[in-house]
């Protein structure tokens, strides 16, 4: 049930899951209402109007419980949020740290990984975009392509590295941007535990079936209604931010975006321009 439900909450529609929170939350505060109703009925007339004053008590303390599950929930996906973010920073770091170290290389492996940085970048940023299906599956199988045809280019350029300094450098940042690969899939694909999800829904469905109970009247009833919404509305918002593929808030993709800018503006002629040309040989002598 709950890896059913957490599917369901990670590629199911935000309007169907919205709707059918709604009509939980009205049915349960119908259920409120109608055992509030039937007290009433057994009580008498004369206790119509009677409350107790603990209910105000009561309605204080679940809505406060229910706030705090909200905010809890609110901070797992914001956390998960971040990370996802942080993330695309790095791993654009990362591609662009290789590809300057890359241009150190001798031709013609310096062009080879070069023109493989520029096609895994295009590949990296039209995937984070992707949402989930056979195209995105496509996109993965060429992303594990490229990181292959990367490091197989990595070994058959490193006998021409191996005795410089600088090796060592270009190793750890090519291992640290394939590294990165992992690391972002791994982050997208953490959300928030269903379990937390049954949890605050049950409650929520609770809470309402309470406010039913104890708000009577038009006014008691329209004050319920509007809490019930900012309640749904809220739990609509963490669930769209724990939905890194097809949620409408997304991480931002300005990092890989300039970095494919800049790869594209500086090919690896363009670090060529300051070398000094190669003396000329001298006449023949007759």
């Amino acid at each position: 049930m709950a890896a059913a439900l957490g599917h369901w909450l990670v590629y199911g529609p935000l309007w169907a899951i919205f709707l059918f929170l709604c009509l939980g939350l009205i049915g349960s505060a119908l259920i409120g209402s109608f055992l509030r109703r039937r007290r009433t009925l057994r009580r008498g007339p004369d206790a119509k109007d009677e409350k107790s004053d603990q209910e105000g008590y009561i309605v204080s303390a679940v809505m406060g419980l229910l706030a705090l599950l909200v905010g809890f929930t609110f901070a797992l996906a914001i956390d998960r949020f971040d990370t996802r973010r942080e993330r695309v920073l790095d791993e654009a770091n990362a591609i662009g740290t290789t590809y300057l170290r890359a241009q150190l290389l001798r031709e013609p492996h310096r062009a080879r990984v070069s023109n493989l940085l520029v096609e895994y970048t295009d590949n990296r940023v039209a995937l984070g975009e992707e949402p989930p299906g056979e195209r995105q599956n496509r996109m993965l199988a060429e992303n594990e392509r490229l990181l292959t045809d990367l490091w197989t280019a990595t070994v058959a350029a490193f006998p021409t590295i191996q005795s410089y300094d600088f090796s060592s450098s270009f190793l750890e940042t090519m291992n640290q941007m394939i590294d990165m690969d992992a690391a972002r899939q791994t982050a997208r694909g953490a959300h928030v535990p269903p379990q937390v999800f049954i949890v605050l829904f049950l409650y929520q469905f609770i809470t309402a079936g309470v406010l039913g109970y104890v708000l009577a009247g038009d006014r008691g009833r329209r004050t319920a209604a509007f809490l019930l919404f900012l309640f749904a509305v809220s739990l609509i918002l963490v669930i769209d931010i724990d939905r890194p593929a097809t949620g409408t808030i997304r991480e931002s993709q300005e990092p890989m975006l300039r970095l494919q800018a800049s790869l594209r503006s500086q090919p690896p002629q363009i670090f060529d321009r300051f070398n000094e040309p190669a003396p000329a040989a001298p006449p023949a002598s007759r």
